[in-house]
Order: C-alpha cells, then structure tokens, then sequence
C-alpha cells in the first residue's frame, strides 16, 4: 500500500492487511503441489466490502478448488499453525479455522487436565 506524505502510519497500521498464499517453494514443500496455484488468488480472498451472497458463492467454490488438491492437509496445516487470518486455505474459511483452533485448544486443555489414574483407568 502507497502512503502519502500526508497519510500517517499509524492510519495505515489499523487496516487489516490481507494476506495472499506464498507464491514460491519457501512455503513449504506441498506448496508447489497445490492446485490453487493454478487459480486466482481472488478465489479465496475476499474484496473489501464483499456482500455476504457473494462470499458465501465464492468461499464455496474456492472449497471445490481445495476439495480436488492433492495437499489440502498439508495446506490446512500450514493455516492452523501460522494462524492464517484471512481467506480459505486447505478448504476451510477463517471462520471454520478458529473453530478448529478452538477444539484443539480445548482438547489440549482436557488432556493436561488428565491424572495418569483417569488415564490408566480409561486404559
């Protein structure tokens, strides 16, 4: 984004910056395998101010495009690790991502909170 000499940083810094796939081997190596590669980063980013139809459409057909990926779990992975705050990455949106987020968390957290005698005796 270009700033202006009268545009101050910090006005620049509140915009929440979208985040497209890395488009070069450094990401990982499924990256050069996955199909969106192939297709239009627009796909599964949305453009500001996106009605809600319209997201809902294209979300849906960024999924087909994942659904036919031979590295769907790796890419999915890679987007619940970083976290990917934006778009639809290994045929999830940023919604369905925190949810899953949320899941593990809450797994994680259920798991530690196990005494080795509930362990042994669920064994």
């Amino acid at each position: 984004m270009l700033h202006t000499p009268h545009q101050s940083l910090q006005a620049a810094a509140t915009v929440p910056v979208q985040r497209t796939p890395e488009r070069d081997d450094q990401a990982g190596p499924w990256h050069g395998d996955a199909v969106c590669r192939r297709d239009e980063a627009g796909l599964f980013f949305a453009p500001s101010k996106e009605p809600t139809a319209a997201r809902l459409s294209r979300e849906q057909a960024a999924k087909r495009v994942c659904a036919r990926c031979p590295v769907l779990v790796e890419c999915r992975e890679h987007a619940l690790v970083m976290p990917e705050p934006y778009g639809v990455w290994g045929g999830l949106t940023a919604a369905e991502r925190r949810v899953v987020l949320s899941r593990r968390r809450r797994a994680k957290t259920a798991a530690a909170a196990e005494t080795p005698a509930e362990v042994s005796r669920i064994a």
